[in-house]
């Protein structure tokens, strides 16, 4: 017996609700780091008129002096207070199936009615609407993935991610509806072109760049393999062995590889999407490149009850088709930008 459509929207709530014992073996999708810290430590937020404003302390406007005795002193007015200004952007993704697709994989959808499909019949549904939002989610993720890495230029419908925010050219633009150029403290640290062998050296001076205001000291370090690749070659010209946990039968064994890197106890973290961009724009810009990171000084904000929503809209009558999507609607936002660095090896 055939499907109903209303039965089959249903199946695709089960399909997503379903543990599928044999996926296949992804061969494609990356591990996308940066992207994982920004959705972990996201925060869900309201839009007011499409917008997000964030108080920011932008000056004392101090008129402290020295008096003795009855020596006039002066006052004035304060205006210590700025407002960010981020909007917020949607993203799409969607799949449908037509019915010759859906009968060739053994399902046969009835108009109205009641209908009662075979086992056989509900197994082929939960397959193929499974493996279909699996790279429904997957495809989103890797959208967003680079997103998150670009500045915006792409589309003017795109979210300006970090390359907008931690701005290689720091004094240059308008982020968050402040002028950077205008505005000196509104600008992100940047160190860029920096010698392979004072890779630790400029790094300890951004660090200290950072921590200069407010102590915001960075939680999370991506980077990509070259930038990696070049930080493992000077630490290994100050640590140039690593011993391992392990004791073999001839005794402590010696790994000559470095597994984990750290720079004052922050982990680099390895981000291949990086690469992967690099293939996409045909640069070789972003494997040499890393950040500093705080989760407080930069926040991915889903629009609140827009966060990967499912979406089943209705046939068009013109055509036997059924469909599927998945939307966002979400931000990216800061509150301090000299909390943020951007660095890159020439």
């Amino acid at each position: 017996m055939p499907f109903t459509a209303a039965q089959l929207v249903r199946g695709a709530d089960y399909s997503l609700a379903t543990y599928q014992k044999k996926e296949p073996i992804d061969q494609i999708n990356l591990n996308h780091v940066t992207l994982d810290y920004l959705i972990r430590n996201k925060e869900v937020s309201t839009f007011g008129n499409g917008s997000f404003k964030e108080p920011i302390y932008v000056d004392n406007g101090s008129n402290a002096q020295n008096y003795f005795g009855a020596d006039a002193v002066t006052y004035n007015e304060r205006d210590p207070a700025r407002w960010t200004d981020f909007t917020y952007y949607n993203v799409h993704d969607g799949f449908w199936f037509d019915e010759d697709r859906l009968i060739a994989a053994g399902i046969h959808i009835a108009d109205g009615g009641d209908a009662v499909p075979t086992s056989a019949e509900k197994e082929s549904l939960i397959n193929l609407l499974s493996q279909s939002y699996r790279a429904l989610k997957n495809g989103l993720q890797e959208h967003l993935a680079f997103e998150m890495l670009r500045d915006g230029s792409q589309s003017t419908k795109a979210c300006p991610g970090l390359a907008h925010i931690i701005d290689p050219t720091p004094a240059v633009g308008v982020v968050g509806g402040i002028d950077a150029a205008t505005s000196t403290y509104w600008q992100n640290n940047a160190n860029t072109n920096i010698v392979a062998a004072d890779v630790l050296t400029e790094m300890q001076t951004t660090w200290d760049d950072v921590r200069r205001y407010g102590g915001m000291l960075p939680d999370f370090i991506p980077a990509g393999q070259a930038f990696i690749d070049n930080y493992r070659e000077q630490a290994n010209l100050m640590v140039n062995r690593q011993v391992t946990g392990g004791v073999s039968k001839g005794g402590i064994s010696i790994d000559p590889a470095t597994n984990n890197l750290f720079f004052h106890g922050i982990q680099i973290v390895w981000d291949p999407t990086f690469e992967a961009l690099d293939t996409l724009l045909g640069t070789t810009t972003q494997t040499k490149t890393a950040y500093f990171l705080n989760k407080n000084a930069i926040k991915l904000r889903p629009l609140k009850g827009e966060w990967m929503r499912d979406r089943k809209p209705e046939r068009l009558p013109d055509r036997y088709v059924h469909y599927f999507a998945r939307t966002a609607k979400y931000g990216l936002t800061t509150n301090k930008r000299n909390a943020l660095a951007v660095l890159s090896i020439a």
